[in-house]
């Protein structure tokens, strides 16, 4: 998969794409159907997808809580499991997010990126106020040259697979919840971080991963499976992960520790990808160090056994 950051220096083998658009937080059902609608109306180009970087909730809003289910990278990877050609990462920034609807159907789609067809939701909104409506988009389409495809709303049940739905599955320990929205197991993905070795005096040496500029799932313990996708112990793994604060050592900032179960070896630096299975129970406080390895040694055994029937 080839990204492209900048619509306006192209090469021509990135042009003509069919091109989903939108900001595809977690790739969940909902973005994969636009993405199979763009795949099918022009099958005869390469398939793509354009997003922005940093989303634009972000751009305007710097300051607001972590929501994001995933980061860039872990987004490309899905993406590109998804067998999408083209990844147009676009940079957000005052300049693009000045661009009236139409300067941004003229200059992004139809001159800078030369694209063939695009998809949106029905609800898509773009330029400058978001005065762009998935129907301008139709008529620009329609002017300037370029096919448009408008994806209805995705529904499981009674509810509507949107990524607000995903992040209130996950803020309420749900994960399972959010794996049927999603169409996969949500991931957090990073780099392994140094931390404070507690785990490796207890008998439970965790891979610690930061989850900053993510959205903070329900703390507590949970059932995981674990992929090291880089470095000499690269494979799939399973293990129990907590994500929280640690309350029983003072500390503060949020993060994600997984202990891998019947693992040895060293993962520093290595990147990870910990899938949520199911939330075991809340984060705790004990009253001795002895009480909280009670309770590792009953977190796992619940754990292995979750993880032996998938």
């Amino acid at each position: 998969m080839r990204i492209v950051r900048d619509y306006q220096f192209v090469e021509p083998q990135d042009r003509g794409a069919s091109v989903a658009i939108g900001n595809f937080d977690g790739v969940h059902l909902g973005h994969r159907s636009v993405i199979e609608l763009a795949r099918k109306a022009r099958p005869d180009v390469p398939l793509g997808v354009m997003t922005f970087e940093p989303h634009p909730r972000e751009f305007f809003a710097p300051d607001a809580p972590p929501f994001r289910l995933m980061g860039r990278q872990a987004r490309a990877h899905r993406l590109q499991k998804l067998g999408v050609d083209r990844l147009y990462e676009l940079a957000f920034n005052a300049q693009l997010a000045g661009l009236s609807p139409r300067a941004f159907a003229q200059t992004v789609i139809c001159d800078g990126l030369g694209l063939a067809h695009v998809v949106v939701g029905h609800d898509f909104c773009f330029g400058k106020g978001r005065a762009g409506t998935a129907d301008d988009l139709v008529r620009f389409g329609a002017e300037m040259g370029f096919g448009v495809s408008i994806a209805p709303l995705l529904e499981r049940g009674e509810n509507t697979v949107s990524s607000t739905a995903i992040r209130t599955a996950l803020s309420e320990g749900r994960p399972r919840d959010a794996a049927d929205m999603l169409g996969h197991w949500h991931r957090i993905e990073g780099k392994v971080i140094a931390g404070e070795q507690r785990g490796r005096e207890l008998g439970y040496p965790t891979a610690n991963m930061s989850i900053e500029g993510l959205h903070p799932p329900a703390f507590g313990v949970y059932a995981v499976l674990a992929d090291v996708l880089d470095g000499p112990h690269a494979g799939s793994y399973h293990g129990a992960a907590s994500i929280g604060v640690r309350p029983m050592f003072g500390e503060n900032r949020p993060n994600l520790e997984t202990f891998i179960f019947d693992f040895k070896g060293d993962l520093y630096g290595a990147t990870l990808s910990i899938g949520l299975v199911e939330h075991l129970r809340p984060e705790m406080k004990f009253d001795s160090l002895d009480a909280l390895i009670t309770q590792m040694d009953a977190d796992c055994g619940q754990a292995r056994a979750i993880l032996s029937s998938l």
